[in-house]
Parts: structure tokens; C-alpha cells; sequence
């Protein structure tokens, strides 16, 4: 075989190589594939909005009750009364689980609005790679 004859040969093979992934995944036998991640920028900002909003009302409306919660355990505990210690500690706790939820909130809001801008330089950059790989086709073809 002359080495124009395998030259050639090899830019045909790979032409149908990198066509192939370029293209997709044959389907699955038991029907058409569907991708694996699948990614809507709508869903991801509204999903978003909603944990930022839903942090803003656990965050004034969970803490309403906490001054008074306070002030009823210190006139308990300064009169004696053994509830006061109890009721402390209630306190202590529900302050403990609403900046758990708060935080919770938060990561959620901001892994959302972080996932969705890696999203987008994602695209653009596979958008880029996938042009030079079609001007590599145009040269191998």
C-alpha cells in the first residue's frame, strides 16, 4: 500500500470516527436515546428564586416569636422556676435549626445561579471546540 493509499485511507477513518460522536449515541434498543444531563436555564432560575424567596420569609417570619421566647425564659429562670432553663434551651435549638434552614436556602439559591452561569461558559466554550472540529472535518475530507 502506498503511503497516499493509507494517507487516505486513515483521513476516512477518522472523518467517520469523529462524525460519530459529533453526531450522538445510537439509540437504545428499546426506543430513542435521551441525553443524560439535561439542563433548562428557566427551570434552574425560577427553582433559584423560589429558595431565595422562601429564605427571606423563613428569615422574618421564623424569627418573630424568638425575642419574646427570650425574655419569657429569663423572667422564668430569674423567678426560679425550673421551666425557664427548659424553655432556654428551646429557644437555643429553634435558633440553631432556622439558621440551618436559612443556610440551606442560601447554598441552594446560590448553587443555582452559580450552575446556571458555569452552564453558559460551558456552551460557549463547547460551541467554540465543536467549530474548530468542523473545520478539521472540511480539511480531512
Amino acid at each position: 500500500m502506498t503511503f497516499d493509499a493509507e494517507w487516505a485511507a486513515l483521513r476516512a477513518e477518522s472523518t467517520q470516527q469523529v462524525d460519530m460522536r459529533l453526531n450522538g449515541v445510537p439509540p437504545e434498543p428499546s426506543g430513542p436515546s435521551s441525553a443524560d444531563l439535561a439542563v433548562n436555564q428557566d427551570n434552574l432560575g425560577a427553582i433559584g428564586h423560589e429558595a431565595y424567596e422562601l429564605r427571606t420569609r423563613v428569615s422574618k417570619e421564623g424569627d418573630h416569636a424568638r425575642p419574646s421566647t427570650f425574655e419569657a425564659a429569663i423572667a422564668l429562670t430569674n423567678g426560679n422556676f425550673e421551666s425557664g432553663s427548659g424553655l432556654l434551651k428551646v429557644h437555643d435549638r429553634w435558633n440553631m435549626h432556622l439558621k440551618t434552614l436559612l443556610d440551606a436556602c442560601s447554598q441552594i439559591s446560590n448553587h443555582l445561579n452559580y450552575t446556571k452561569s458555569a452552564h453558559a461558559k460551558d456552551d460557549v466554550q463547547i460551541g467554540g471546540d465543536l467549530i474548530s472540529v468542523s473545520k478539521l472535518n472540511e480539511y480531512l475530507k
